[in-house]
């Protein structure tokens, strides 16, 4: 059976141009799957999985504590691999076929307020590396990039005299999105005094780097967020998420045009970005009982 997992991850990495990120997690949930078939199935072969035998794995995931997304995201990577088998004429039908995706669960994003990004963008800048987290923090809320679309920037990603920044996201699929005028002035201020002694004598393209001069991870760019966070006093729950949360939900309360956010954004369905504006309804009821005298 391995065999076969091994096939459809070459299959969606070089065929299908997949990102890292979401190779791993076909991975996970196909490896978790296949041993759930062998260990408490007994099947060895995938002709002999049979509807009944997913059904139950879902169940056994549910009984597990799993969340309705997880156990559809589960569902989706089960239904592509069968359907790869199927093309593949390593098996002659698809028992995952009319099998129910759960309905997920709807979980409105976390988002800071006006004044949270205020105060976590009040940064003073004395040295290279504050000068990176100034810049770092106001491009992602300027632009709503994902945080793996953000440390992959290169410096020629960046048009500042266009005032926008290229991106690749999901998929490899590009897109332009705007740069404000205090991403602009920030990204200028590090590309000038910090980037230069943080890189010195390294070749690489780019656009942050760590303290050694070495492209910053995701897992970097956390770790400063939640130094920052932490520094500032924020009590509240952030992640690299949250600031793109912010982003399209502040775009979105001051007018912004639904289909323009969910081109930022880089949503393939405008449904995705729809979730925006029940956050952006919540926080205007949330202001009206808080304010309002007689609310």
């Amino acid at each position: 059976m391995k065999y076969e997992l091994d096939d459809f991850y070459h299959y969606i990495q070089i065929e299908r141009g997949l990102s890292e990120n979401t190779l791993l997690a076909y991975q996970r949930d196909l490896t978790k799957y296949s041993s759930y078939l062998n260990e408490q199935q007994s099947i060895s072969d995938w002709k002999s999985v049979e509807r009944t035998h997913i059904t139950h794995y879902l169940y056994h995931l549910r009984d597990r504590g799993a969340s309705q997304a997880t156990i559809a995201r589960t569902l989706s990577s089960i239904r592509l691999f069968h359907q790869f088998l199927l093309r593949e004429h390593v098996v002659d039908r698809d028992p995952s076929i009319h099998i129910e995706t759960p309905k997920r669960d709807q979980r409105l994003p976390k988002v800071l307020s006006s004044e949270d990004i205020d105060q976590l963008l009040d940064i003073t800048v004395d040295d290279p590396l504050s000068s990176r987290n100034q810049a770092m923090l106001e491009t992602m809320y300027a632009t709503g990039l994902r945080v793996s679309e953000l440390v992959q920037l290169t410096l020629n990603d960046l048009h500042l005299m266009m005032g926008f920044v290229r991106c690749f996201g999901k998929g490899g699929k590009e897109r332009i999105v705007p740069l404000g005028d205090m991403a602009k002035q920030s990204i200028e201020l590090y590309l000038e005094y910090g980037r230069p002694h943080l890189v010195k004598t390294k070749a690489t393209e780019q656009l942050f780097v760590n303290h050694h001069g070495n492209p910053l991870t995701r897992q970097g760019f956390w770790k400063v967020l939640k130094g920052m966070a932490r520094d500032k006093g924020i009590q509240k729950h952030l992640s690299p998420h949250t600031l793109r949360h912010s982003f399209a939900t502040h775009l979105l309360e001051n007018g912004a045009d639904l289909r323009a956010v969910q081109e930022m954004l880089g949503h393939a369905d405008i449904s995705t970005t729809q979730i925006y504006t029940h956050v952006s309804k919540k926080r205007l009821k949330d202001i009206y009982s808080q304010h309002h005298p007689r609310a």
